[in-house]
């Protein structure tokens, strides 16, 4: 560790998260990252797993106090970046049940909540920090069967923004990443006739996320930043 900073990112197994805890890592930050019972071995070397089922407000706050104890005064919490999310698609909205949109909610806003908002006392306390959020370009240009993922990416964004604006004078920050399809082993599986040539890959995607956490950023809060790919 070179920069004597923690910061704790959600997802660090998926395909973006891999390549975010690297960019991390990299840098010299302390990266923690919370993960499920069985699945540590597929973080990047370098990351401190914590196991924690996200959902569960109780377990996000053990697992906050747990990433923040165990770095000591030497290495505060000063980044946050939530990964955590799930895509679905259907039909229109007329045959589409709420419990759709609850679930699109659950596993796209609720991680983003939880986590943040546990860990935003500790980021005062360090003097400040930053948040980072992923949200999806279908929130600001839906697509027909999309309806709950377009509303719940657009709920981390409004919330995104919310922390932005409540937290600015306690020098937290809180910006969002937008990006296009992401080039993952999932959703080529998901889309097999589809170009993934035209799609944005994760290592395209994690500088920004790094630019965003660390102080070259500073004055930028409520910022949604675009990270498209060629189509």
């Amino acid at each position: 560790m070179k920069n004597g900073r923690t910061v704790l990112v959600t997802g660090g197994t998926g395909g973006l998260g891999t390549a975010t805890v690297a960019a991390f890592v990299a840098d010299g930050w302390r990266v923690v990252t919370p993960v499920r019972a069985g699945s540590a071995d597929r973080l990047p070397k370098g990351a401190v797993p914590l196991v924690a089922d996200l959902t569960d407000e109780t377990e996000v706050t053990r697992m906050v106090q747990e990433a923040v104890a165990s770095g000591g005064p030497g290495t505060p919490l000063r980044a946050v970046v939530n990964l955590v999310g799930g895509f679905a698609s259907g039909p229109l909205i007329a045959d589409t049940p709420y419990a759709e949109l609850e679930a699109q909610l659950a596993v796209n806003l609720r991680p983003t909540y939880l986590v943040t908002r546990a860990a935003l006392p500790h980021l005062v306390e360090a003097g400040g920090g930053s948040v980072v959020c992923v949200s999806s370009r279908a929130a600001l240009a839906p697509f027909p069967g999309g309806a709950a993922y377009s509303v719940a990416k657009a709920a981390v964004l409004a919330f995104s923004q919310a922390v932005a604006v409540e937290y600015r004078k306690h020098n937290v920050r809180s910006n969002t990443v937008i990006p296009s399809v992401i080039d993952t082993p999932a959703n080529r599986a998901a889309m097999p006739g589809a170009d993934p040539s035209k799609w944005v890959r994760p290592e395209e995607i994690a500088p920004t996320i790094l630019f965003l956490a660390s102080d070259a950023s500073a004055p930028t809060s409520g910022a949604q930043i675009p990270v498209y790919g060629r189509a």
